[in-house]
Order: structure tokens, then sequence, then C-alpha cells
């Protein structure tokens, strides 16, 4: 994919030059983000390699969804919490729903059934339902009555603190329960981390300086595509709603989906399965509270932890088809097409009926 890294100075020339050519503006930067989180991906790999499971595992699960915070920070700076929200959730759909589900078609179709460990697929199930009850409570809170912004806004930093905690918690966890032969292999996928990469050659310096360089070109990247998201979207007769959870939600994912579909191909179902179902663990016990917290230092005020109806069944449906499927240690294409027709039933309930959702 590193041919695709040519629209990145094209995007910034566009900018430059014509600024109200929107739609090529955001194709432009859309694509080149995609190599530059591969990039990225490699060379986080190459230093989680280098110094050690433990450091490596936790590298991994700091940088694993680094594309998609920083589209997300790029769009809380603009004040765009909508689609910020919008983003998150399309991520963790994305991943548990389109990114497993092509896996399991293409692992599949190429080796029959594939198995996997149970355990740690139900330890990360289990971390999603955990997920799916902190968006439900916020959301619940300011449903039942009438609610001032400022208790909103003390729960969901309250809320946020947990999930930080209980993150940093899984860290730990999972790092002291994998035996140590095994820690550099499987900890970075369990903390949403790209195993399915093939590590360059590269030395820890090489690998600093290009992962620097790389992350800067995805700031850089985002801050263009954020810039012009709304006139681009909206030339294309797309609603927020749709453009956060089908857009930027598939273009931060991407270099997630490529390890974990490279993963099923190679007959590693337990590791496709670890970075997609770790991603959305992540994006919803790191990278949203997170953001929360963030929002109070970046952006115009402060973003509550409050998600949707229509995001908040969606990840809710999407979790309990992906528990249901995964759950008793064996995949087929079959399993993958399923979860495919959950994720294009929610794409066409975003398109056609853009007020529902939200």
């Amino acid at each position: 994919m590193k041919w695709l890294l040519v629209f990145a100075p094209i995007a910034l020339l566009l900018e430059h030059f014509a600024p109200d050519r929107t739609l090529l503006i955001f194709a432009t930067a859309a694509i080149s983000i995609v190599p530059l989180a591969a990039i990225m991906a490699q060379a986080t790999s190459v230093l989680a390699e280098k110094l050690g499971p433990s450091v490596g595992g936790l590298l991994n699960a700091t940088f694993g969804n680094a594309a998609e915070f920083i589209i997300c920070l790029a769009a809380l700076r603009e004040g765009l919490h909508k689609m910020v929200m919008a983003s998150l959730a399309g991520a963790i759909i994305g991943n548990i729903l389109l990114v497993m589900g092509i896996a399991m078609v293409i692992g599949g179709k190429r080796w029959g059934v594939q198995r996997y460990d149970v355990a740690m697929s139900r330890s990360l199930a289990a971390m999603l339902t955990l997920s799916v009850i902190s968006m439900i409570m916020p959301a619940a809170y300011r449903a039942v009555g009438p609610a001032e912004a400022a208790a909103i806004d003390s729960v969901s930093v309250w809320i946020a603190v947990v999930l930080l905690a209980m993150y940093a918690c899984n860290v730990i966890y999972t790092l002291r329960a994998q035996p140590v032969a095994n820690a550099a292999h499987d900890a970075p996928a369990a903390h949403g981390g790209h195993g399915g990469h093939d590590v360059p050659a590269w030395s820890p310096a090489r690998a600093a300086l290009v992962l620097g360089t790389a992350t800067l070109g995805v700031v850089i990247m985002s801050e263009i595509l954020v810039a012009v998201i709304e006139p681009a979207t909206e030339s294309l007769g797309l609603s927020p709603a749709f453009s956060g959870v089908f857009v930027l939600a598939v273009l931060g994912g991407a270099a997630e989906a490529v390890s974990a579909i490279l993963a099923a191909r190679s007959n590693q179902m337990g590791l496709a399965m670890s970075i997609a179902q770790g991603a959305s663990v992540q994006l919803a016990l790191l990278i949203a509270p997170l953001l929360v917290l963030l929002s109070y230092f970046v952006g115009p005020g402060p973003m509550p932890l409050v998600f949707t109806p229509g995001l908040v069944v969606s990840v809710l449906l999407a979790v309990m088809i992906t528990n249901a499927i995964a759950g008793d240690g064996r995949t087929d294409w079959f399993r993958g097409a399923q979860l495919l027709t959950v994720y294009l039933i929610l794409a066409a309930v975003f398109f056609y009926a853009p007020g529902a959702p939200e």
C-alpha cells in the first residue's frame, strides 16, 4: 500500500491551491491515511519485538488505534462531538463485524473450519460487554429524566476514569497471564496491536524515526480531512452519522483490518480475532474515555460520554451477534457471512434513514 503515499502531497497541494475542491481534498487525504497507518503499525511491531514482551505489549496497546485517536482528536478540536462519538462507535462495530466477518470468510474459504482459543475470545467478549454497559448508562441517565449538562459531564468524567483504570487492569492481567515464551507474540494482539503485519528488518532507531514521521503524517492528513469532511460528505449526500460510523471509522481501522485478514488467511484465526476484538476493547476503554478527558483542554468545550440511542443499539447488536458466533472455538466462512450481513443492515439504516440512528 506504500504507493498510496503519493496522495499525501496531492492533498497538501489541493488544500493550498484549490481549497474549494473539498471532495478531492477529502478523498486524497483519506486515502493517504491508510498507508500511513500501516507504516505506523510496522514500526510499532519492530519496536515491540526489540523491547521485549511487557514493554512491547504496552507499546502496541498505545499505538494500536493511533490513527483512530488522531482523527478523533482533530474532530474534537473542531467541536465535532457527534462525529467523534459516531466514529468511535463505528470503529467498534467495524472491527467486530466487518473485519472479523471478512477474516472469517477469507480464512474459512481457504482452510475450512478454523480454531482459536476460547478462553481468550470469551475474555475479550466480556470486556466488549462491559464496553456496552459504559455506553448505555450515560445515555439512559440522560433519557430517563431531564439532567443538567453539568451533571452529565460529571457522570462522563467519572465513568471515563473508571474505564481507564479498567483498561490498565486489562493490560496488566493479560501481560501477566500469558506465558513468557508466547508473550511477545500474543500480548500485542490482545491489546489491539498489529500482530498480523510482517515485521521489517529495521533497527530500533530507524523504527522510532519512521513511527514519528508516519504519526506526524497522520496528524497533518487528519487535520485536512476533518476540515473538509462536512462539506465533502454533504456533497455526496451522506449524513454526519453515516460519515462518522462508516467513513472515518473504516479509514482509521484500515491497518488493523489488513492485519486481521492476513492472519486469518495464514490460518491464525486466534490472532485475527484478538486483533479485531482487542482493538474494539481499546477503543471503548481507552480511546473514548481519554477523548472525554482531553475535551476539557481541547476544543470549544467538554464532550460528554453520551452516545445517541441509535449508536448504542447498533453496538449492542454487534456485540450480541459476535458473542453468539465466536464462543465455541471454531469459525468458518458462513459465520463470517452472518457478521457481514449485520454490518450491511446497519449501514443501510444509517444511509437511508439518517435521522433514525441519531
